[in-house]
């Protein structure tokens, strides 16, 4: 997409004057890197980074049959998260093809708050209000007008306790205390509560994606700037950094963490990904895209995605081919070399004939067509990497 055509989130402006070199991702002009991404990557590793994460969508739904309709329209059971939780989930297809993964959060009684990825918010609110119309519900996109900040790292709760201000109101389900204290210390993972954030309303939650401990900030873009500086004063204080999406990328891949694109997309069903289990095909008779799911468990799928651990420096990207022998038996989706371990990672389908005979099974010695040099990779389990707890 031409420069000129880019979206800006509120924040374009402060990334700029910290020297961020900037990338297209879904349609946004966003931070690539401030400095070098093998630095962010260790400060959230080690201390605590901050993100802008404003191109991520916020879709929110209200009404009486506001659980009921997620119920069908999601492939998760939202009726059963409890006011102050959070579940991540998918929507897909009739045919069980995954338009998104997606976090939900249960405001209210009959009120959820639908967080889809940046390139995929214009499908998601399609069809959301699609399958609305019968239901009693609005489905409202106040994308554009919120924004995001991501606080994450072994010193994320450090630094939220300075953060936040005062705890406006916490639900009994999220685990949050009254005091800020009590509240970030107490708050449950994929929980959130409403506070006060540089003298701005914000929800905080206890979600991320980089397999460290975090919180997301979600504000209005107005006071997106006050909530920033906030933030980046007390994670700079703790040794962190302002980070951008080249070593979000490294973090999430590290954590096995699938990205739309990569390693979900409209031709794949969730039980290609491993991910069945978000399909509420038991407690559920009717969402959209059940059908095909019942169908992907009961039959199998013909492809498995797998852990890929290399030597030395060169890293396998998505595209590559993975080789057993003189044959072709998948597909890198994603990889890179991991700044934490040392050597090169990645995820890609495979076949599920090469994993049944043994060709692809854990353990497996397979290789990866690297720009015509085939180099030697081991299937390992995901995660690559898990934070202590």
């Amino acid at each position: 997409m031409a420069q000129d055509q880019l979206k800006h989130t509120a924040l374009h402006s402060v990334h700029a004057k910290l020297g961020a070199r900037f990338t297209d991702f879904g349609g946004w002009d966003m931070p690539l890197k401030y400095t070098s991404e093998l630095d962010e990557h260790r400060a959230v590793r080690e201390a605590v980074g901050v993100f802008d994460l404003s191109h991520m969508g916020e879709v929110w739904v209200r009404g009486p049959q506001a659980a009921e309709f997620l119920d069908y329209a999601l492939i998760s059971k939202l009726s059963a998260v409890k006011v102050g939780k959070a579940k991540y989930s998918m929507i897909c297809t009739e045919s069980g093809g995954i338009i998104d993964d997606l976090i939900s959060y249960r405001i209210e009684e009959n009120t959820y708050l639908v967080v889809p990825n940046a390139g995929n918010i214009d499908n998601v609110v399609s069809a959301l209000q699609e399958r609305a119309g019968a239901f009693d519900v609005d489905v409202e996109d106040k994308s554009a007008k919120t924004s995001m900040i991501a606080v994450q790292g072994p010193k994320a709760a450090e630094a939220m306790v300075e953060i936040v201000e005062n705890v406006v109101e916490a639900p009994e389900a999220s685990g949050a205390g009254s005091t800020v204290t009590e509240a970030i210390a107490g708050l449950g993972y994929y929980a959130a509560f409403e506070g006060i954030v540089a003298g701005q309303p914000v929800l905080v939650a206890r979600t991320g994606y980089t397999g460290e401990d975090g919180f997301e900030i979600i504000v209005n873009n107005d006071a997106a700037q006050d909530v920033w500086d906030k933030a980046l004063a007390e994670a700079t204080r703790l040794g962190g950094l302002p980070c951008g999406l080249a070593c979000r990328d490294t973090l999430r891949l590290e954590a096995g963490m699938p990205l739309y694109g990569n390693e979900l997309s409209l031709k794949l069903t969730p039980v290609d990904a491993g991910l069945g289990v978000l399909a509420a095909t038991k407690s559920k008779d009717s969402f959209v895209g059940r059908d095909a799911i019942m169908a992907a468990k009961d039959k199998g799928t013909e492809q498995t995605l797998i852990g890929l651990s290399g030597e030395g420096r060169r890293a396998a990207r998505g595209g590559y081919a993975v080789m057993a022998g003189d044959k072709k038996i998948g597909e890198v989706t994603s990889g890179a070399l991991s700044p934490t371990l040392g050597h090169p990672v990645a995820m890609a389908y495979v076949s599920k004939s090469a994993v049944t005979s043994g060709a692809a099974a854990e353990g497996a010695e397979v290789e990866v067509d690297i720009r015509g040099k085939r180099l030697p990779f081991t299937v390992v389990a995901l995660p690559f990497y898990s934070r202590e707890k």
